[in-house]
């Protein structure tokens, strides 16, 4: 979709737009390391567009852009590789470890995705039809819930996002739950939540609860 899509008439707002459009916008969130990726993926393999902020964010940080431009001004060269491009594992390290530098970070970065991603989800209710999934790892924090028209929560206990943290990225247990910690609660995501899918159990038993919601989205839009 990107930026081909240019809405003439007044945008749908998310609240009910699906009885009329026949679409659907799905905010798929979750806790760092509860699998929302692994999640996205079934639906997209289900036949749901999926736009991840995540890669967003990556494209937003590339060498030259206006974002990078700023990060490169708030956080200096040792945020950038040798060849100039931002250091996203050191950007990372930083900011878990500075709720100041965190905060000046999100500043920089929130506005334009949540700016991209509803601009992307104004044209998928307008010539679009059926499920979109927003993955979107802070949807509740930045307050972007009025981009969708539900949610979705991706779930895992704590010792399995821990155990898939130390694995991912080869940090301790202490610096695994500093970046668990660092996100709301997934009990608080769970209370904004239509839809909850856990991880904990097999990859079958993952894709069966992705079927099901994916069952009752398609029933909101026969």
């Amino acid at each position: 979709m990107d930026d081909k899509c240019d809405n003439k008439s007044k945008p749908v707002g998310p609240t009910g737009s699906f009885f009329v459009r026949k679409t659907l916008v799905v905010g798929l969130t979750g806790g760092v390391a509860t699998g929302k990726t692994t999640v996205a993926g079934m639906f997209q393999d289900l036949g749901a567009i999926v736009i991840s902020a995540d890669e967003v964010v990556h494209r937003m940080l590339e060498r030259g852009s206006d974002v990078w431009r700023q990060v490169r001004l708030e956080f200096g060269e040792e945020v950038l590789t040798p060849d100039g491009n931002i250091d996203r594992v050191r950007l990372g390290d930083l900011v878990f470890r500075d709720k100041g530098k965190r905060t000046t970070l999100e500043a920089i970065v929130h506005p334009p995705v949540i700016e991209y991603l509803q601009r992307e989800a104004e044209c998928f209710r307008e010539s679009g039809q059926g499920v979109l999934i927003l993955e979107i790892p802070l949807l509740i924090e930045v307050g972007a819930l009025h981009l969708v028209d539900k949610v979705l929560v991706v779930t895992a206990e704590q010792e399995s996002q821990i155990s898939r943290l130390e694995k991912r990225y080869g940090i301790g247990r202490e610096e695994a739950i500093l970046r668990i910690s660092s996100q709301l609660p997934l009990a608080e995501k769970v209370r904004h939540a239509d839809w909850v899918v856990s991880t904990e159990g097999t990859l079958e038993s993952t894709k069966k609860q992705v079927e099901r919601v994916w069952y009752e989205a398609q029933k909101l839009l026969a």
